[in-house]
């Protein structure tokens, strides 16, 4: 008696989809390439040109670096640039940062006082 309830439910409860699971593929698929399109694909773009615009970064380029200070480029190093960001008694004051930590890059004359 216990048998056969059993296999009367295992009978009724799970009916075989036609297609095999391959909807189920296509849409993993799909959603992965609305994801690179919307989030990653973007960010490799921005990543690009802010390798470009660090490479091309020359000595009295007026830069903001990602914490917000503002400067002009004094020294370019390998890994490292020195930023004059103010006028001292003993002379410019200068930060030094990696090239990475460019946020932006000014228009000339943006920093008339240094």
């Amino acid at each position: 008696m216990l048998i056969s309830n059993a296999y009367a439910q295992a009978a009724t409860g799970a009916a075989q989809d036609p297609s095999g699971g391959m909807t189920q593929i296509l849409f993993m698929v799909a959603m992965f390439a609305v994801l690179w399109f919307i989030m990653i694909r973007p960010q490799m773009k921005k990543a690009k040109e802010h390798q470009k615009m660090v490479e091309a970064l020359a000595k009295g380029d007026e830069v903001v670096i990602q914490g917000g200070i503002a400067g002009r480029i004094s020294k370019i190093g390998e890994n490292f640039l020195h930023i004059e960001v103010a006028e001292g008694k003993d002379g410019p004051v200068e930060l030094t940062v990696q090239k990475q930590a460019i946020g932006a890059l000014l228009p000339k004359g943006t920093l008339k006082s240094l």
